[in-house]
């Protein structure tokens, strides 16, 4: 099966959900390409980016070349390799009176003629990608255009209204739902049920091996608390900080290191925010990190701590479940489908602080409790979030379309 992957930026730390699915449909002998919007100059990258050679196989569509002389070149060489097949599409590219400057000055022939090459399935994630993928219909495009939403796409829809995304509901050929709230969401912006299929995104089990709780935790040891999110506002990051501020005053015999992976353009404010609070010796904020060392900080960590306020279904709570860390976390979007409340960790309301140093609190003074409710967390992840079970539900949603357009 030939596919294409459209993302709004690539490689992106944060997002191994994409990264799992490229991989996966590469390990099982399928064409793959990635064409991202935005390069992304992260300085940390997955390894598996550079393993499977994942850029080699990357566009970034946007990317118009400046100078004149190289963008006609260009534009030269695109015609000769997709004019052939899709002539009528190319020429579309080149109409000025609908496109005007977008059209005379080559930018649309560069971001659309790489796609019409006869692909089976163009996947976009998010719905702002979803939206160049019917985008592309209008020069001829013949794969089946399938849209995962996540997150930031179902805030924008609700808050900026479903006309962002009416062209996408209309023309594209179906919607996946990774959570029972982006489900309500979709369906509450007016997109028709039988368009949606759920399945949910998953984690690479053999990568977050369960650790041991059965040894004791001290109390005149640090207690290490974690925290993965990108250091953005939707991610609450500053009611977590505050919380362990608020935990250390309600246990002050106790001692709690707090460590935040992530990065991002919060930094300045939540290193405010930790100097105010007189918390430099307690929490630390370490950075983006790539999948092997956020492995092992959380398997040298204690508790999870998930202070969000604005989610889908994310993924961090996973990987902190599958390595067997009892988790407090808020309700937000469909974490209760992640979290069993009091079995694999406890569910707060979003901005309490009260309640989310009251529920690490509790877990400090049940520390008996943490292989248990690790292992619960455990086997709800191995259950319903394994990659390779859900990755291989896609390819049987793919081959279906295909069927049925036959």
């Amino acid at each position: 099966m030939k596919i294409a992957f459209v993302l709004p930026a690539f490689p992106v730390i944060s997002e191994t959900f994409i990264l799992n699915q490229l991989t996966w449909f590469l390990n099982h002998g399928h064409h793959v390409d990635i064409f991202a919007r935005k390069r992304i100059m992260e300085t940390k990258v997955h390894a598996d980016v550079e393993a499977y050679r994942l850029l080699d196989r990357t566009y970034y569509y946007w990317d118009v070349p400046a100078g004149k002389v190289q963008r006609f070149l260009s534009a030269i060489h695109i015609i000769g390799k997709y004019g052939l097949r899709y002539p009528l599409g190319i020429f579309r590219t080149l109409n000025v009176f609908k496109f005007g400057s977008l059209a005379w000055t080559l930018g649309l022939l560069h971001r659309v003629g790489p796609f019409l090459n006869d692909y089976d399935i163009v996947q976009c994630h998010f719905g702002t990608a979803g939206n160049w993928g019917v985008f592309l219909k209008k020069f001829g495009l013949k794969a089946k255009v399938v849209t995962t939403f996540h997150g930031f796409d179902i805030r924008m829809g609700l808050e900026k209204g479903a006309g962002v995304y009416r062209d996408l509901f209309e023309l594209g050929d179906c919607f996946i739902s990774i959570s029972d709230y982006n489900f309500q969401s979709l369906c509450q912006m007016g997109l028709r049920q039988e368009k949606i299929v759920s399945l949910p995104i998953g984690i690479d089990l053999k990568k977050f091996p369960l650790k041991n709780q059965n040894e004791p935790w001290e109390i005149h040891s640090p207690c290490r608390i974690v925290t993965v999110a990108r250091l953005v506002e939707e991610k609450g990051l500053k009611f977590g900080i505050e919380a362990i501020a608020l935990l250390r005053k309600l246990r002050p015999g106790v001692s709690v290191q707090y460590t935040i992976i992530g990065e991002g353009p919060l930094r300045e404010e939540l290193e405010v925010l930790i100097r105010t609070l007189n918390l430099e010796k307690v929490v630390t904020l370490r950075g983006a990190m790539d999948q092997k060392d956020i492995v092992q900080e959380l398997r040298r960590s204690h508790l999870f701590l998930f202070p969000s306020i604005a989610e889908a279904l994310p993924v961090s709570l996973m990987e902190a479940q599958a390595i067997g860390l009892p988790v407090v976390a808020t309700r937000v979007g469909s974490a209760d489908q992640i979290v069993s409340e009091g079995k694999s960790g406890f569910l707060v309301p979003s901005k309490d602080v009260q309640a989310l140093a009251e529920r690490c609190m509790y877990l400090l003074d049940h520390s008996e409790s943490w292989q248990e409710m690790g292992q619960q967390g455990r086997d709800i992840v191995e259950k319903r979030y394994d990659v390779n079970i859900l990755n291989d539900h896609l390819l049987g949603l793919y081959k279906q379309l295909l069927v049925t357009a036959s």
